[in-house]
């Protein structure tokens, strides 16, 4: 029996997703909730879940865009994947290499200059364990700073020997770890020696950004027990936590207090309505949007309007030239590009919005720098689109698509988040249907774009359903007036609901 797995619907104003990258091949065989592919929207990627267990059928190749309820992907419940040959375990064990011998050099490393704002980051995780044989160049830990996280690659070969703990902060030029230096690599263990060594965990060098994610399934049962991700291992993919593993998780019980000469008792069963807490630090990045977010609050006078744009004419457009914009382009016609557009003219024709405040003086910008808020593993990174005044749609989609993907895997620069002079947020793609965005300072607004919604609405004289969406426009009333606010917001209603007037420029 073939169980069909559809595109799920990731949010209401999402109506086609991208497949990103398969973690299964086809033919493979996969467990319930193990995670099969990523799927990629304008603004979030959403991984895909097994619904079954079998053998794997790929209908959708990485890069195809898929509308909301296609079939990606087929699993054969009644099948199970063919056992390899017995030729490989029977083969013979390969000699051991010598073993390095050290040079008696130690190379030391220090913290690398990331930024020239940047004097301190913290060490988020080691890559590799301290002891571990590391190779010129190969990731060894990964440092966040208050606008980005870092990879140190290594500057040797040899063992890697800690200096710095996780969660440490350092300034710039500190020392972090060593490297003793040798002349060879270790030697690999044989395979007879492999196949009766029990089975050991998985090497932190062998750790990623999956290791200790929970799959959708089982995020949501560890929730409703009140159990932290943290505190389960993971046995799918990589470390994932799947949803057998959460099943079977329990909330950890608090130690029992210590009772001299008397022997240690066993911790008691988790109790319903129980009152744990656990801490966390803070990383770089959270607490420098804390401090940021609270600094916007005391030091502008924001304030909010808002309207609403019937969506109907950019879906209809989107619905009937989407196959050849993406055969030609090679990206998919996402909503950002229509909004991008809108906005860049709606900012050169009331400039304010698109200034600043420098001390005593209005900053005029001739140019529109668009920040994108996106959603990343280490929290909202705001990258940049340069001068979007002059792309075009595909030019827009494919940079959002080229800075979101950077963004998840961690790798924008400083120079791709800093500078913008207009920021856009989606808050859409998570269900939210109205709020007040706070401004991305130094800049002095920010447009907030909300899930669309059918709702009856008057149009000459009769109700009519439309798909509609709430936007809402942030902005500094220092700089900014009502006049010019509630204007701008109109002008972008006027080119969303009318899209031919972008092609005209009126």
């Amino acid at each position: 029996m073939s169980k069909e797995i559809k595109v799920p619907a990731v949010g209401e104003s999402i109506t086609e997703v991208t497949v990103g990258q398969w973690f299964k091949n086809d033919g493979d065989q996969v467990q319930m909730d193990e995670i099969l592919c990523e799927l990629e929207s304008d603004k979030a990627t959403f991984e895909l879940p097994a619904e079954a267990t079998g053998i794997l059928k790929i209908n959708a190749q990485a890069g195809e865009t898929l509308e909301i309820g296609a079939v990606i992907c087929t699993i054969d419940e009644g099948a199970t994947a063919a056992s390899k040959p017995t030729e490989e375990s029977s083969a013979p064990a390969p000699e051991k290499s010598a073993a390095p011998s050290a040079t008696g050099e130690v190379k030391e490393m220090i913290v690398p200059t990331v930024g020239e704002s940047i004097t301190e980051v913290t060490l988020a995780n080691w890559i590799k364990a301290d002891g571990d044989y590391v190779k010129l160049d190969e990731i060894i830990a990964e440092v966040d700073s208050d606008k980005a996280t870092f990879e140190l690659p290594a500057e040797a070969s040899g063992v890697l020997r800690h200096v710095a703990q996780e969660g440490d902060v350092l300034e710039i030029g500190g020392l972090i770890c060593k490297i003793e230096v040798t002349d060879g690599e270790p030697a690999a263990p044989s395979t007879s020696e492999s196949s009766t060594a029990p089975a050991a965990p998985a090497a932190s060098g062998n750790t990623n950004y999956a290791t200790g994610h929970a799959s959708p399934a089982a995020s949501k049962i560890l929730a409703e027990k009140g159990v932290s991700p943290e505190s389960v291992k993971g046995t799918g993919k990589d470390g994932r936590i799947t949803k057998e593993d959460a099943q079977s998780a329990q909330k950890p019980a608090p130690a029992p207090a210590k009772v001299e000469s008397k022997p240690a008792e066993a911790a008691p069963a988790p109790v319903a309505g129980s009152r744990n807490e656990r801490r966390e630090k803070m990383s770089s990045l959270r607490k420098t949007v804390a401090k940021r977010l609270v600094s916007v609050k005391n030091e502008t006078a924001m304030l909010t309007t808002f309207n609403e744009v019937n969506m109907k004419p950019i879906m209809d457009l989107r619905s009937k030239f989407k196959e050849q914009f993406k055969e030609k382009h090679g990206v998919g016609l996402g909503f950002m590009s229509f909004f991008t557009k809108a906005v860049c003219v709606a900012l050169q024709e009331w400039p304010a919005v698109n200034a600043k405040i420098d001390g005593s003086e209005i900053v005029y910008n001739d140019y529109c720098d668009i920040s994108i808020a996106v959603s990343a593993p280490k929290g909202l990174v705001v990258p940049v689109i340069r001068n979007a005044e002059t792309m075009s749609f595909d030019q827009i989609e494919k940079e959002v698509v080229r800075l979101a993907g950077k963004a998840r895997d961690n790798k924008l620069s400083i120079e791709e988040m800093t500078g913008g002079t207009f920021t856009l947020t989606n808050g859409g793609i998570f269900g939210s249907m109205m709020s007040t965005p706070i401004i991305n300072a130094p800049q002095s607004a920010i447009l907030g774009m909300h899930n669309i919604v059918q709702r009856p609405m008057a149009v000459n004289g009769e109700v009519v359903i439309l798909p509609m969406m709430y936007v809402a426009l942030s902005y500094d009333h220092r700089i900014i007036d009502g006049r010019e606010s509630v204007s701008f917001l109109v002008r972008v209603k006027e080119l969303l609901e009318d899209p031919t007037r972008l092609l005209f420029g009126v």
